[in-house]
């Protein structure tokens, strides 16, 4: 497989809930849909097309969850006592299902998500669901690669963090360049991950390991 690697600098991005705008009501959403449906060449009132507006004002609702939840709430309860444990703390292969901000098409992947403790730890199923908040937003995949980043790195204060994305976006699949097996990777770095080369090659390692590289 392809892949196209793009390394994010160092800029943060906006994190916690997502902008606040006046939401169409369900009606004015599914009338946009019965327009689309006109729009690409098909009748909305036939039969099989008359409850679709219904349905996929129910699929948006799901897909784009992500704006009713804040991130940063998920990561409010941490836990001081650690054992001792001072290394990485690391989730690698989060199935991750977002949408493209420019054509609102699927891109599809894994994240993997690693911090150093500083001196206190999350649940490690709250760095799968802050991955899941920004998925279920309309994003870029850079984007969301440095909202992870920042995210955790605001609530934990840890010694560093670490994000990889691996996806494959349908926008490049489905149209345009019609290439369906080009990934593209992203990765951001902070603290010891981002000045200690031997530890970010070692994050690299562990995210690479279930492919047996």
């Amino acid at each position: 497989m392809d892949a196209i690697v793009k390394k994010m600098p160092g800029v943060k991005q906006p994190v916690g809930r997502g902008p606040e705008v006046e939401r169409p009501t369900v009606e004015e959403a599914e009338d946009a849909v019965r327009t689309l449906i006109a729009w690409a060449g098909d009748d909305p009132t036939r039969e099989g097309l008359r409850d679709t507006p219904k349905r996929v004002v129910n699929a948006y609702r799901e897909f784009f969850g992500g704006y009713e939840q804040c991130p940063l709430d998920v990561l409010s309860r941490t836990f001081d006592d650690v054992g001792g444990y001072d290394d990485i703390v690391m989730l690698r292969d989060i199935d991750l299902y977002s949408h493209c901000e420019h054509h609102m098409v699927p891109f599809v992947g894994k994240a993997h998500v690693a911090y150093f403790p500083n001196d206190q730890v999350v649940g490690i199923s709250k760095l799968a669901r802050v991955v899941e908040i920004f998925a279920r937003r309309l994003q870029t995949q850079e984007t969301m690669t440095a909202q992870i980043t920042q995210t955790i790195d605001e609530v934990l204060n840890p010694r560093g963090v670490a994000v990889m994305i691996e996806a494959v976006h349908q926008c490049m699949s489905l149209r345009g360049i019609m290439k369906p097996s080009v990934a593209t990777i992203t990765t951001q770095f902070t603290g010891v991950f981002k000045d200690d080369l031997a530890e970010q090659q070692r994050f690299m390692m562990l995210a690479r390991a279930s492919e047996g590289i």
